[in-house]
């Protein structure tokens, strides 16, 4: 008789555990298992053979199964805040449907829970029924939770999650309520199975939420993305308007330069002709491929560079001016590697690491583009470390979408305060 109880707790502890983690997957999305979370699956193991094994009140099997939940929530790497609530949550969840798994009980096999002594064999059996019997309820329920929800990574502020909480605590509160009121038990039932509803579609409301969020959030940074290309448009557009006045005004300086010479004033000549070379050189690209996009970028990020006390350097090789791949898409990749590289340049303090390393070639086959520099230190997450890196950070992410659409790939290396950025953009 104490094998068989044995086997009913491992048994009861096992399906708990997967019933656990299956729940936290399907909120939380996958974890990725780590030698230190070997600890929390040996306190779940003991606790869970405690709670199963060992008799005792309601208040401390309660906590005993909140700590059961915790130990296995602490192997997911999720902010806090998603822990704690969805934690609440199963919690709640659980709660619910053991209050429906003990009224079937009741109303099948003529059980009242409530006066169960703990010490019979015979009260323990029934116990470990409706524990089954709850659990198996349960995976139908995550099962539903599955299907109606995305697994969204998108952080909201606290305040959100506090408001979601308020329909779990709320449902908690008033399932400890009533059973108090014997006279009315199917409606309380109907009740429970009405919380459990409610608790259920919540999830799907906050995901729903934090899609919309999430997608407003990208709009905002997407319209930054654009404002930035705008930008390095308008920069090219400038560059070209200073080239194209200048060309008009050549004619002038001749003749002032031709009656200079005729007037035999050679030096005011000569100090003209350094005037005009020094406007010239400042309007015209520094870069000159014959690619309207990487000259622009590339003349406008030396002079950012130049400006902030970075030393540039350039290897730029087309085999072709003209590049199958859309100008935009190109001002996309371009900019925002020039950019992560140049706004990680700024914030190295040794001077002589201030350094930036721009490599273009192509090929027949596609266009290849390699930018290194320093880093103030060790890169240890891709995340931006711009003054509001709520705002930023989606640069890298969209350079991956241009490449997926263009079948390319991109690759970050990053060593001891080096990063490498290398894009291949098939033609």
């Amino acid at each position: 008789m104490v094998m068989g109880k044995l086997l009913i707790v491992l048994f009861s502890e096992l399906v708990m555990f997967v019933q656990i983690i299956y729940f936290f997957n399907s909120v939380l999305g996958r974890s990725a298992t780590k030698r230190s979370d070997v600890l929390y699956f040996l306190i779940y193991g003991v606790l869970g053979y405690i709670y199963g094994a060992v008799p005792m009140s309601f208040t401390m099997s309660s906590v005993i199964a909140l700590l059961l939940i915790i130990s296995l929530a602490q192997t997911y790497r999720v902010e806090m805040k998603e822990k704690i609530t969805f934690i609440i949550l199963y919690g709640v969840l659980i709660s619910i449907v053991n209050f429906i798994s003990n009224y079937i009980l009741g109303v099948t096999d003529f059980v009242d829970f409530t006066s169960l002594d703990l010490s019979n064999e015979h009260d323990q059996l029934l116990l470990s029924k409706s524990t089954f019997l709850s659990l198996a309820i349960m995976f139908v329920v995550i099962q539903i939770i599955r299907l109606i929800t995305k697994r969204r990574s998108f952080s909201l502020h606290y305040r959100y999650y506090i408001l979601f909480m308020i329909v779990p605590i709320f449902s908690i509160y008033q399932l400890d309520v009533l059973p108090s009121h014997g006279e009315m038990k199917f409606h309380f039932f109907i009740s429970a199975i009405g919380f459990l509803f409610i608790n259920v579609l919540i999830i799907f409301v906050f995901d729903t939420m934090i899609d919309k969020f999430q997608f407003r959030h990208e709009n905002a940074k997407l319209q930054q993305q654009m404002d930035y290309q705008d930008s390095n448009y308008e920069k090219t557009v400038h560059s070209f308007k200073s080239i194209k006045r200048i060309i008009h005004d050549t004619n002038q300086h001749f003749l002032y330069i031709e009656e200079c010479i005729k007037q035999n004033e050679l030096e005011a000549a000569v100090k003209h002709i350094h005037a005009t070379l020094q406007k010239v050189e400042g309007a015209y690209q520094r870069v000159n491929t014959g690619n309207l996009v990487i000259d622009a970028l590339i003349t406008n990020a030396l002079t950012v560079g130049q400006a902030n006390g970075i030393r540039m350097d350039t290897k730029l090789a087309l085999l072709s001016p003209e590049l199958a791949i859309d100008r935009y898409d190109l001002c996309v990749v371009l900019g925002n590697m020039l950019d992560n590289a140049i706004e990680a340049s700024k914030q190295v303090n040794i001077a002589e690491d201030r350094y930036v390393l721009i490599k273009i070639f192509s090929t027949d086959a596609a266009l290849f583009i390699h930018i290194f520099n320093h880093t103030s230190k060790e890169v240890t997450d891709l995340r931006s470390q711009k003054a509001n890196p709520e705002f930023h950070g989606m640069g890298l992410t969209n350079i991956n979408k241009i490449c997926d659409k263009y079948g390319g790939h991109m690759s970050i290396e990053m060593n001891r305060r080096t990063f490498h950025n290398m894009v291949m953009l098939p033609f």
